[in-house]
């Protein structure tokens, strides 16, 4: 990568010698659902119609240096004006569509937006958003006209790799979401670790069609797929969503030679009925992470091909990737691979200290080399404590608990913040969720800690039933099953049946408010308490 380099740069020189390639497809579901023409987009069409966008930002004013909000799901429209903006230096904001009002306010204020360009649904509430705070902030449709931005900078600014390219929010599974400011070489990096890193996961320039179910204002779809399929010339396939009834006519429609996934996808596809077809496909690979345990080799043997586990977040990017590319792979063990030789990484306990081999701690990561922040992100915005903090030491403090082999192969436990500390047992809350929901009569289920005077804290789990049997002796039953499963101090001691959990858009559980709702129906003793039962059980 060059130091000049710009996203908006890389596309133009592989839409150059790509031209009528397609750059996108647009599957005729997702049309409709966005109510858009389906079929291919080709990298001259895309081209053209980012030319377009850059001129009307320039007419109206818009320089480097600014940031402009989109929210526009997975619609080609949000790459077209992406990368209109990058040629002019101006950050874009990923707005989730399922934002509320009090959640806009406080993304549209904190970023300094100038503009935000939004499905037409959401402009009611968007303006709301903006009226509530008193802010100078224009919202409109993709169809009506930019208006002139009055305040504009003038002055020159090099735009280069160190611009900033994109402010993420992370997914506030607890607390405020932060703004990761992200940089023209994150994005970068990001392509040219997936093209180049091989195994597996290995891209043929100007051949794969990737198809991704994941959201724009996350990075993985933001900053992975598309970046990766840009940079070999390839052609993405973005859904509205996951759909899991169309998923595999969509896979097949498509031609699609590699997957995205997390770990629910897997659980669910599984829980299909098996079919004649189910290897029929051109799909090579699957990149992801969280595939149930017990599930990995299942899924596998069945449709055909290997679900690559792998380990980042959106602050370190792909400079901190870290992968189960290669053989051994360690199938079915929550492995996600050992680090590359440009990749450093410790394992901590709560004092800071290296733990033993094979005991559980912090992960620590940073790259090799003089720059120890390539390809991760820029800080967090307006929040030089907390950017500090993460980088204590001279290490990004992930926040996520793994534990190493003797081979230094990698397994996730948990996040540090989702352990559940029960009579001086750690316990992952995603081991328990793993756990439980193979039990036949479950759909899904999330786990927290709840206080206990006795043990400190106790499992605590909210579960959504396949049927409507939510009464004590269901719980009963799960729990004896449950006994049979995992190590007592595991298995849940509270249990509540609902019809919802707090989830983001991309189907993660809101630790921050599953906390907040177990405390709640603890204080209001809405669960069957199994406590007892355990015991006599034993």
């Amino acid at each position: 990568m060059m130091k000049s380099e710009t996203v908006y740069k890389r596309f133009q020189s592989v839409a150059n010698e790509r031209k009528h390639a397609p750059f996108l497809h647009v599957l005729k579901e997702t049309a409709e659902i966005y109510k858009i023409d389906d079929g291919d987009i080709s990298y001259k069409d895309m081209q053209e119609s980012v030319e377009v966008w850059k001129l009307k930002f320039q007419k109206a004013g818009y320089v480097c240096g600014q940031r402009i909000g989109l929210l526009l799901q997975n619609q080609p429209v949000f790459i077209e004006i992406w990368l209109a903006l990058n040629s002019l230096g101006i950050s874009v904001v990923p707005i989730n569509h399922d934002l509320r009002v009090a959640e806009l306010e406080y993304i549209i204020e904190h970023s300094e937006m100038k503009l935000v360009i939004s499905n037409a649904d959401r402009i009611t509430e968007l303006q709301k958003a903006v009226n509530n705070r008193n802010l100078a902030v224009e919202i409109i449709s993709t169809l009506e006209t930019i208006p002139t931005n009055l305040k504009s900078d003038n002055k020159i600014i090099n735009i280069d790799s160190a611009t900033e390219c994109a402010l993420l929010y992370t997914s506030g599974t607890t607390g405020q979401p932060k703004g990761c400011i992200l940089s023209n070489e994150y994005f970068l990096h990001s392509g040219d670790w997936y093209s180049q890193v091989g195994g597996a996961i290995n891209l043929y320039k100007n051949h794969e069609r990737m198809i991704t179910p994941l959201p724009l204002f996350h990075m993985n779809a933001m900053a992975v797929s598309f970046t990766a399929m840009l940079t070999v010339g390839g052609c993405l396939i973005i859904l509205d969503r996951f759909h899991p009834k169309t998923w595999w006519q969509s896979v097949k429609k498509s031609k699609a030679t590699c997957v995205h996934y997390l770990g629910i996808m897997p659980s669910i596809l599984m829980s299909h009925m098996p079919h004649a077809d189910d290897m029929k496909h051109n799909v090579r690979f699957g990149f992801g992470a969280g595939v149930d345990q017990k599930l990995h080799a299942s899924f596998e043997t069945r449709f055909g091909f290997p679900l690559i586990e792998a380990w980042a977040m959106t602050e370190t990017g792909s400079g901190g990737t870290i992968s189960a590319h290669t053989e051994p792979r360690k199938i079915g063990l929550s492995c996600f691979g050992k680090p590359q030789s440009d990749v450093e990484i410790k394992i901590v306990n709560d004092e800071g200290n290296n733990t033993k081999l094979g005991v559980p701690g912090e992960l620590l990561v940073r790259r090799k080399g003089p720059d120890k922040r390539y390809g991760f992100f820029s800080g967090y915005l307006k929040n030089d404590i907390e950017t500090q903090k993460a980088w204590a030491n001279g290490w990004f403090n992930t926040g996520d608990i793994v534990k190493a082999d003797e081979a230094g192969f990698l397994y996730f436990i948990d996040r540090k913040k989702n352990i559940i500390r029960r009579s001086g047992e750690n316990i992952a809350a995603v081991e328990i969720e793993s756990v439980l929901n193979r039990h036949t009569s479950i759909k899904i289920c999330a786990a927290a800690a709840a206080k206990d005077d006795l043990r400190g804290e106790e499992v605590a789990v909210l579960i959504i039933l396949n049927n409507n049997s939510d009464n004590y002796d269901t719980a009963v039953n799960i729990v004896s099953w449950a006994l049979n499963e995992m190590a007592y101090y595991k298995v849940p001691g509270l249990i509540k049946f609902v019809t919802e959990l707090p989830l983001t858009a991309t189907q993660k559980v809101r630790r921050g408010d599953l906390k907040k709702i177990v405390e709640n129906m603890k204080n209001n003793n809405e669960f069957h308490d199994m406590r007892n039962l355990k015991k006599r059980q034993l």
